[in-house]
């Protein structure tokens, strides 16, 4: 099994088959980094790369960002090498930009058939480990007007996957003139995504 480079700053966006937009949120990423490399000591390259499922070029991320509004599909190929960088140090974050929920479930019952996703709740580290988020993941956008959920799977007590859902944090670390959010309400996206950066990072 091909190992995570332990050492490594540098974060890929998943470029996931089934047709949804794997693409979106084009400045969202780039507008996290450079707040992390800002705000929390990082040293991020200000480009995030673009990596599939399939390909083991993932094992050089410690964290894969994953966003979309619709269709995600993993064949065989895609689970098992997706199994193999979480169990072996990697991260993925799942963030639904809006519909990707009940997809992203059940492809990842092909990854993982044995494990379930658990709500984190908001005394987790992940909501505290440099700015504090007491009632846990913030709501950045509406949508269907319901509560934010962060939800993940574990591997020997260690948190390799995170799914946020009917929060939209992507859409907060946009450029203000995408969605015309209030600077404190991206503000408040920033930092908690800043929070799973340093989290991945430390753990």
């Amino acid at each position: 099994m091909v190992s995570i480079h332990s050492f490594s700053q540098e974060i890929a966006v998943l470029h996931y088959n089934g047709g949804g937009d794997w693409y979106s949120n084009p400045t969202a990423l780039p507008n996290l980094i450079r707040f992390c490399n800002q705000n929390i000591n990082t040293t991020i390259d200000s480009t995030p790369e673009t990596v599939k499922p399939e390909s083991t070029d993932i094992f050089q991320y410690p964290y894969i960002h994953m966003t979309g509004h619709g269709n995600v599909y993993f064949t065989d190929q895609d689970a098992k090498n997706l199994r193999d960088y979480l169990i072996s140090g990697g991260f993925l974050h799942i963030d639904d930009n809006y519909g990707m929920e009940p997809f992203v479930r059940k492809e990842l019952l092909k990854v993982f058939p044995d494990k379930k996703l658990e709500e984190l709740n908001p005394d987790h580290d992940i909501f505290n480990t440099y700015f504090e988020f007491p009632k846990g993941l913030p709501k950045i956008h509406e949508h269907d007007g319901k509560r934010p959920q962060a939800l993940g799977l574990y591997h020997e007590d260690r948190l390799i996957l995170l799914f946020t859902f009917e929060s939209d944090l992507g859409d907060g670390w946009e450029n203000q003139e995408v969605h015309n959010d209030p600077e404190e309400v991206r503000l408040k996206a920033l930092k908690m995504g800043a929070n799973i950066i340093k989290y991945v990072f430390e753990h």
